[in-house]
């Protein structure tokens, strides 16, 4: 298992991925980076995007669509702690941008500074999962 890290990918509600990976590819705040056995010791943050996880070498890759977060690495572990995270395969497109449409007709008659602020993060987060889906 050499070859191999121990990944885990945790949410404030559950661990959705507690096994050893050939390779993590996550969204780091300055780019895509990938992660195998070996890796330096680091502390990342992480910006929303997808994080695809490989079994094995060859394998198709496991994807989860995160919300932001930090990864703590080591040369033989990686803890992702997402802020979020889901299943990309279990975003529904159509969903998305309705919950886009509702957020923009929030957003029209948003009453203070601070509740556009917020309405406006919330939409930028579901266009970023709305991009996911086609990564």
């Amino acid at each position: 298992m050499e070859n191999f890290i121990n990944f885990e990918l945790v949410s404030p509600e559950q661990r959705l991925v507690s096994e050893p990976a050939f390779q993590v590819t996550m969204p780091g705040e300055e780019g895509y980076m990938g992660v195998r056995a070996g890796h330096m010791a680091l502390m990342v943050s992480l910006r929303p995007g997808v994080v695809e996880i490989l079994a094995h070498e060859n394998a198709a890759p496991e994807k989860f669509f995160v919300a932001g977060g930090f990864a703590d690495i080591t040369p033989v572990h990686c803890t992702l702690l997402a802020e979020d995270a889901v299943r990309l395969g279990s975003l529904s497109e159509d969903k998305l941008r309705s919950e886009l449409a509702r957020l923009n007709d929030d957003l029209d008659h948003a009453h203070s500074a601070d509740e556009s602020a917020a309405i406006a993060a919330k939409i930028a987060l579901t266009e970023s999962m709305l991009s996911a889906l086609y990564q």
